[in-house]
């Protein structure tokens, strides 16, 4: 069994992928769009607007701007909600786990 690496979240960042956290979490509200079509209303159209199709890819290059990631913590209370208002448990998880350690 492999050791757990120590992550220090706030100081460093040392073991903690914030980009694939946060594209996880794009994911997960991309399937809760796919699942529940009503679930992705006018501010949810706006807000993935502002995301790039190839975000996994945008994450990669070392010219980015971090933008998404922040778009992501700045409306973590409202992609709760979302989550919750469709029982999505998968979304609420990869979620907790960004705010925690990355917003």
């Amino acid at each position: 069994m492999a050791q757990e690496q120590e992550r220090d979240r706030y100081i460093t960042f040392n073991n903690i992928d914030c980009y694939e956290n946060a594209a996880l979490v794009l994911d997960a509200m991309n399937d809760l769009f796919k699942l529940e079509p009503e679930s992705k209303n006018e501010l949810w159209v706006r807000f993935m607007d502002k995301i790039p199709d190839n975000y996994r890819e945008e994450f990669r290059k070392p010219t980015n701007d971090h933008d998404t990631l922040y778009l992501i913590c700045a409306n973590v209370f409202y992609i709760y909600d979302l989550f919750e208002d469709y029982d999505y448990d998968p979304g609420l998880l990869v979620l907790e786990q960004v705010e925690l350690e990355c917003c």
